[in-house]
């Protein structure tokens, strides 16, 4: 990813249910869980854009892009 360009993370806390898919499938480890097992971006320069976190949540609570 080109370093101007921002991870735009997206997690509705509602639909959420700390799972923990989108944490186990990040191949970067780009997110990981807080307190209350919900996932939130930690480190966006490693993120890849995969979107594998989207994709994969089971409750459609994730949606990622890019910012300019």
């Amino acid at each position: 990813m080109k370093q101007e360009e921002k991870v735009d993370f997206r997690l509705n806390r509602e639909y959420c249910k700390a799972c923990g898919i989108c944490t186990a499938l990040c191949p970067k480890k780009a997110i990981s869980a807080d307190d209350e097992g919900k996932p939130s971006m930690i480190n966006e320069e490693a993120c890849i854009m995969c979107r594998l976190c989207e994709l994969r949540c089971p409750d459609f609570a994730i949606r990622i892009g890019r910012m300019q």
